[in-house]
């Protein structure tokens, strides 16, 4: 379902479908697995269950279970880390670039 409902340019698509995060920041380069919450033309949030720090590069795979539609591969950053409960954080990110 598509919402409009805050000054956004862009529509945000609810997906709520597992991904797969190769994260390298200050630590270390990592994968994670994580859930997209949603999804725009610049953007999406996405659920992990670890902290990702503020400017850290990351690429997100989301496998298609459809093979009307592609998967996605994109490399993002992350601008956004904020905990959603005592064992998640939510990342926001944005649309560096699509494979």
């Amino acid at each position: 379902m598509m919402g409009y409902d805050d000054n956004r340019n862009f529509f945000r698509m609810m997906v709520n479908s597992p991904c797969e995060l190769v994260v390298s920041d200050n630590q270390s380069t990592r994968t994670l697995t994580a859930v997209c919450k949603d999804l725009s033309a610049i953007g999406m949030s996405l659920e992990v269950e670890e902290s990702v720090e503020i400017g850290a590069s990351v690429q997100v795979s989301i496998e298609s279970t459809s093979s009307q539609i592609p998967s996605l591969n994109a490399n993002v950053k992350v601008v956004r880390c904020s905990a959603s409960s005592e064992s998640s954080y939510t990342l926001g990110v944005e649309i560096v670039d699509m494979k």
